[in-house]
C-alpha cells in the first residue's frame, strides 16, 4: 500500500478584516483556511491514491489544537487522517523541522513514498519549507511541479516550468515534491464527504522543540495610503525637484 504524506498549513483568509490594535495585528476578526498552494498538492495525492489503486493519505500540519477544525476538510476531500503537530516556531527552520521530527516518528519503519507540499503559503511567501525537509528527512526534492504522473515501477515522472520553456524529470521514491499553482484542480467537498470526514481521525501529537528561530517577525505595519504629490512649475523645477531626491544625477 503507498503512504503518501500532505504538509498543510493555515493561512488568513483573504476575506478577512485585518487591523491593527496598539501597534499589533488585530487577529480576533481573522479566519484561516487551508492554504491554496496545499490544496493542490492534497489533489496531486488525492489522484495518486486512485490510480494506485489504494493507499492511504495522511495529513500532516504544524498548527495550533484550534486548526483542527479547519484541517478537517482536508478529511472531507478525500484524505485518510490528519495528524497536527503542535509545539513553537514561527519561521520555516521551526516549521520544517517540527514537521521532519513528526513524520520519522509517524513513520518509524520507513518513511512515505511521497510526501507533498504547497510551493509557498500565501501570508509569508518564503517556499522555503519543502526544501528545507527533504534536506532534515535526506530525500530528493522537486519544487514547483506543474505535471505529475505517477509511474508503476517507482518512477515519477515531474514537470515545471522554467524560464523559456519546461523542465522534465524523472525521479524515484521516496521524494519530496512542492506543488505549482495549475498543477490540477483541487476537488470540491461535498456534503457526503464532510459527513465522513467527521468520522476520520485528528490525532494531536506533540512537536519536538527546536532551536531558536534562524529568522525573527520584528513588526507588522499597517501600509499608508497616503501619497505626497509634488507639482512643478517647469522642466528646470521638476529636474531640480529629482535631483534632491537623488533621482537624476
Amino acid at each position: 500500500m503507498m503512504h503518501i504524506a500532505v504538509c498543510v498549513c493555515l493561512v488568513p483568509d483573504t476575506a478577512s478584516v485585518f487591523g491593527f490594535s496598539d501597534g499589533t495585528l488585530d487577529r480576533s476578526r481573522i479566519t484561516e483556511v487551508i492554504n491554496p498552494y496545499d490544496e493542490y498538492a492534497l489533489e496531486a495525492a488525492l489522484q495518486l491514491k486512485e490510480q494506485f489503486g489504494g493507499g492511504e493519505v495522511t495529513v500532516f500540519s504544524h498548527a495550533p489544537r484550534s486548526g483542527s477544525e479547519a484541517l478537517r476538510k482536508t478529511l472531507a476531500m478525500g484524505a485518510d487522517r490528519v495528524v497536527i503537530a503542535e509545539g513553537e516556531g514561527s519561521d520555516s527552520w521551526q516549521t520544517a523541522s517540527i514537521l521532519a521530527h513528526t513524520l520519522t516518528l509517524w513513520y518509524s519503519a520507513a518513511l512515505p513514498e511521497v510526501i507533498l507540499c504547497g510551493r509557498q503559503s500565501t501570508d509569508f511567501g518564503s517556499a522555503e519549507v519543502p526544501g528545507m525537509l527533504a534536506e532534515l528527512l535526506g530525500l530528493p526534492s522537486v519544487c514547483a511541479v506543474s505535471s505529475l504522473e505517477g509511474g508503476e515501477d517507482g518512477v515519477f515522472r515531474l514537470e515545471r516550468e522554467i524560464e523559456g520553456g519546461a523542465e522534465v524529470l524523472e525521479v524515484s521514491v521516496p521524494v519530496v515534491i512542492s506543488a505549482e499553482k495549475g498543477l490540477n484542480v483541487p476537488r470540491k467537498t461535498s456534503m457526503r464527504g464532510v459527513m465522513e470526514g467527521r468520522k476520520k481521525p485528528v490525532d494531536i501529537v506533540e512537536g519536538s522543540p527546536v532551536e531558536c528561530a534562524r529568522v525573527c517577525l520584528g513588526a507588522l505595519l499597517p501600509v499608508s495610503n497616503k501619497k505626497n504629490c509634488h507639482f512643478a512649475s517647469d522642466a528646470r523645477a521638476l529636474a531640480g525637484m529629482l535631483h534632491e531626491r537623488g533621482l537624476l544625477q
